[in-house]
């Protein structure tokens, strides 16, 4: 059911089939994020028009709200949320630990507090599978310990639990129609990022998760990381690099045989009224697109780019409409889904490799480079 199929290499990067229970997944592929059962601004109709075809939710927030339980009785994520096609949800693990102030971690699982309601919960390697096995994604994560990467003394520990749990997540999982990933930690520790990589590989997963990066280090470091586990990852499994999703994370990582990204990125920039353009993010707020007729990028060809002017969405952000953020939403993630559909397609041709250096100079600074024209 989960077969991965290597179509095409070039360099390290790979160019596969992912099958699911809801359909397959060309890899690389990039998973727009839908924490709470939605991604924010864009209908399912608009995804699947936009090219979207993974879709990420949240085991944490859906657990607290509406309850994995009542999904269970609604049919699934599936079901609940009208997206036909592979879901991958998280294991809650990032939520819960990123809840420093309110959580308490013992060998067992995590205690923590509901930033809802102030409700107190528990989360075991057995509970976090069982929740993730109420929501029926065709891709779930162990449970796993994401250690603040400058702590270079707890990293080991949380790394040791991570491994335990994993295999607690792999006894604790019943459902056949459900690819269980492990997860790789160890901060930016080469050496425990190594022992990591080797011991989840040993495990029976269908899949590969890189966990605990983009939280903090640099670009240089995450690369080091990758560059570091490549080797040690099995070649005949997925490989899914959590959280990741600049434009240059996605070059970078399918260069070093990333196949699954997500990230909340491009509908977060959206809601602060930027969009992608291969010359920079553009501040939809600047007074200098009120008049300009141009697509936010003349290459692009998603439903936004064809069919309306930077004046237009200019003035949606000026007035607080919320049609703003939908046509942002829908012109970010058509970036990067194409950009990673238009890498696919170089592996192919064996001329990805070549074109990294092109790729990057478009790309490198598009996150955190604002333009005004």
């Amino acid at each position: 059911m989960f077969e991965f199929d290597i179509n095409a290499k070039n360099g390290l990067a790979r160019a596969a089939v992912f099958h699911t229970p809801h359909g397959f997944l060309n890899t690389p592929v990039f998973a727009p994020v839908g924490t709470q059962a939605t991604v924010k601004s864009v209908t399912p109709a608009q995804l699947s028009e936009l090219g979207a075809s993974l879709v990420l939710s949240n085991t944490y927030h859906l657990y607290l709200r509406p309850g994995d339980e009542l999904i269970a009785k609604l049919g699934g994520l599936h079901e609940f949320m009208s997206w036909p096609h592979p879901i991958l949800t998280d294991s809650g693990g990032y939520q819960v630990f990123s809840l420093s102030k309110t959580r308490k971690i013992d060998s067992e699982g995590v205690t923590f507090k509901s930033h809802i309601d102030g409700s107190t919960h528990r989360f075991t390697p057995e509970k976090s599978i069982q929740i993730q096995e109420n929501l029926g994604a065709d891709i779930i994560m162990a449970f796993d310990e994401c250690a603040d990467p400058n702590d270079p003394v707890y990293i080991r520990t949380a790394m040791q639990r991570t491994h335990v749990w994993a295999e607690r997540s792999l006894n604790a999982h019943t459902r056949q129609d459900q690819a269980l990933f492990g997860i790789v930690q160890g901060g930016v520790d080469l050496e425990l990022r190594v022992e990591s990589a080797d011991f989840i590989s040993s495990l029976p997963f269908p899949g590969v998760a890189i966990g605990g990066l983009s939280v903090g280090e640099t670009k240089d470091d995450m690369l080091k990381v990758l560059d570091t586990i490549n080797s040690h990852l099995p070649v005949n499994k997925p490989r899914y690099l959590m959280g990741v999703g600049t434009p240059e994370d996605l070059i970078n990582g399918i260069a070093r045989g990333i196949d699954i990204f997500d990230c909340v990125l491009p509908t977060r920039l959206a809601r602060h009224h930027s969009a992608f353009s291969k010359h920079g993010r553009l501040n939809m707020m600047n007074a200098t697109f009120a008049s300009d007729t141009r697509p936010l990028d003349d290459d692009c060809q998603c439903y936004t780019c064809l069919t309306f002017t930077r004046a237009y969405i200019r003035h949606l952000v000026a007035a607080k409409e919320m049609l703003a953020g939908t046509l942002l939403s829908i012109h970010n993630l058509h970036t990067l889904v194409e950009l990673v559909k238009e890498i696919r397609e170089m592996i192919f041709n064996g001329v990805f490799e070549e074109n990294i250096p092109k790729l990057l100079d478009i790309w490198k600074y598009n996150a955190n480079k604002a333009i005004s024209e």
